[in-house]
């Protein structure tokens, strides 16, 4: 099964399929794959041992980044993330990053963002769109209407513990009113917004 898996010129970790969201636009409907990458569907969730055990399968001084996401939301699997973070910075040079949805605190039932100082440098955080009401039409998360404030918080939450925290949205999805409205959410809690491409 695909655990470790290169896109472009980063190296991302694929932990588990679970996931708290189903997203409309979600990826996995529709491919079990990414670029070159294999599936991705796990045939279970990667122990410590099974993920580590991959990394002297790739050469690391040809990765730019070292990214948690696969086609689960990586926070899922959080002891193994940190662990697997924790490793990396021991080993590697290069900068890690987990792209998520930003539940992770409703998913744990505790505060998950102070865990990440000192292995992780960005936190990539899909805001999708500026309305609360859209955000869950779109989403679809299982906690509900709290879904969305919990995200901003976590997001907040991360600025004080990572270096750099991003929201993104799809280019297309939005207006350019909405894309400003995100700006300024992202300028209110000290954020940068990205606005990503849209793989289709």
């Amino acid at each position: 099964m695909t655990i470790l898996y290169e896109v472009g010129d980063s190296l991302y970790i694929n932990l588990t399929n679970k996931c708290p969201c189903a997203c409309t636009f979600c990826l996995r409907q529709t491919r079990n794959h990414m670029e070159n990458s294999g599936s991705l569907w796990l045939e279970h969730t990667p122990s410590l041992e099974e993920v580590l055990a991959e990394f002297p399968k790739y050469d690391m001084t040809r990765y730019r980044e070292i990214v948690f996401c696969g086609f689960g939301e990586p926070m899922e699997a959080l002891d193994v993330l940190l662990a697997v973070a924790k490793y990396c910075k021991a080993h590697y040079s290069q900068p890690i990053r987990i792209n998520t949805n930003g539940l992770a605190a409703l998913i744990h039932k505790k505060p998950v963002a102070p865990l990440l100082e000192g292995l992780i440098d960005t936190v990539s955080i899909s805001l999708n769109t500026p309305n609360k009401d859209r955000y869950h039409e779109l989403v679809r998360p299982k906690f509900g209407d709290i879904s969305y404030d919990a995200m901003l918080k976590f997001a907040k939450d991360c600025t004080k513990y990572v270096p750099k925290v991003v929201l993104t949205t799809v280019e297309t999805t939005l207006t350019k009113e909405e894309e400003a409205q995100c700006l300024e959410i992202c300028k209110s809690i000290g954020a940068v917004y990205r606005i990503r491409p849209w793989v289709d």
